[in-house]
């Protein structure tokens, strides 16, 4: 893409710019319940709000993607440093939502904070700068645990309170792990110990009376998502509405504001946005969706190819990854393959300060994808004045 207002890969805009549209869509569809029991049937609050963090996060993205991707690796230590203090305080007095401590208030501006979207962006970022420099020495053992111990550090401070966000984040840091030479062995052990950890803790869980333990925070929570993903009970009731919201919306759907199953679904405008999103729009709708996320796997993919710079490679597919496999997981769950969750969908979810932070993740993304295509103009323009200098 030539010098102009918006520079780096003209398909990952595009991306942004049709998810954005359809978020804002299924947003103002979806919060009309929620409207009325919390605004007085004020039906535009939640469509100006959600739309009005959105515009700030892409002016957020925007300014990211003029920055030099490089300047990244210099602050991530520091922002991961302060990111891993933040999600200690949440545990120790953040709001409450759902059960679960995720949150702190922002004094003043009347709106809370999610520190694990904080914690995500600037793991990843430190990931991509320890891979690339320590490229020379990275099949060592001594490499691997380094990193390792890092990403269970703030996989182990986000799990008790949001143990999804937990898993798919240590998920994606093991995969970008393995794209950067990491040793399958190191990365086999870690997973198959996480595995046997996670199946005893289940299994653990199933044998608890839940009804005794009094104040159990999100335990009874998992109980029931592990026994009616396992069929030892009947689909939980989102499950259900979820299905009924899919199996209604036929091809074309609904049409936009034609939903039913908003009314009946829980948290209908993000854990399962993708169900009110196949309903309005039908099989149709929900295929592009899953169409912009390949595209965006894919463009990430040929940066990581063309890129020169070791840093810059790892920084695209890490946040790519991290974002098209939350994406993923959610219409998962919205179609009932995998046990439900609480991801949301990057940029088509009503969010606050997570829709943020996912902004500044495609800000970084294309600040990549700019400097690519910089470089590659200014090899062009060398060997074309190469070229005229020798017929001269």
């Amino acid at each position: 893409m030539k010098p102009g207002i918006f520079r780096g890969d003209k398909y990952i805009w595009l991306v942004v710019g049709a998810l954005s549209l359809l978020g804002i869509l299924a947003v103002y569809s979806a919060t009309g319940t929620l409207a009325f029991s919390k605004r007085g049937g004020n039906t535009e609050f939640y469509f100006i709000r959600h739309t009005g963090f959105l515009l700030i996060g892409l002016f957020f993205m925007y300014l990211c993607h003029l920055v030099n991707y490089r300047y990244f690796s210099r602050i991530s230590l520091l922002m991961l440093w302060i990111s891993i203090g933040l999600l200690v305080v949440t545990l120790a007095i953040g709001s409450e939502i759902n059960d679960a401590t995720r949150v702190l208030p922002i004094p003043v501006l009347g709106i809370t904070f999610q520190t694990s979207d904080m914690a995500k962006l600037f793991l990843i970022m430190y990931i991509a700068r320890y891979l690339a420099k320590n490229q020379d020495q990275i099949e060592s053992p001594t490499a691997f645990w380094r990193i390792t111990a890092i990403i269970s550090i703030v996989v182990l401070l986000i799990a008790p309170e949001n143990l999804s966000t937990a898993l798919v984040l240590f998920s994606t840091c093991m995969l970008l792990l393995f794209i950067g030479r990491i040793h399958i062995k190191y990365i086999a052990m870690v997973f198959g110990t996480g595995a046997l950890v996670l199946g005893l803790a289940g299994y653990a869980l199933l044998q608890i009376d839940t009804d005794t333990l009094g104040n159990a925070g999100r335990i009874p929570t998992w109980k029931k998502r592990i026994e009616s993903f396992i069929g030892k009970e009947k689909d939980s009731y989102q499950s259900i509405q979820s299905k009924i919201a899919i199996s209604t919306g036929g091809l074309t759907g609904k049409g936009p504001g034609g939903s039913t199953q908003r009314n009946y679904l829980p948290h209908p405008y993000s854990d399962f946005i993708y169900s009110i999103i196949v309903e309005e729009y039908g099989l149709l709708g929900g295929l592009i969706v899953i169409v912009l996320f390949l595209v965006l796997l894919y463009r990430c993919l040929r940066i990581v190819v063309n890129s020169p710079r070791a840093y810059g490679a790892f920084l695209a597919i890490g946040l790519c990854l991290s974002l098209v496999i939350q994406a993923f997981i959610n219409m998962g769950v919205a179609v009932g393959i995998l046990p439900v969750t609480g991801l949301t969908i990057p940029l088509v979810s009503m969010g606050g300060t997570s829709l943020l932070f996912t902004s500044i993740a495609f800000g970084v993304i294309l600040s990549v994808s700019r400097s690519l295509e910089e470089e590659q103009d200014a090899d062009q323009k060398t060997k074309s004045q190469g070229g005229a200098v020798a017929n001269a």
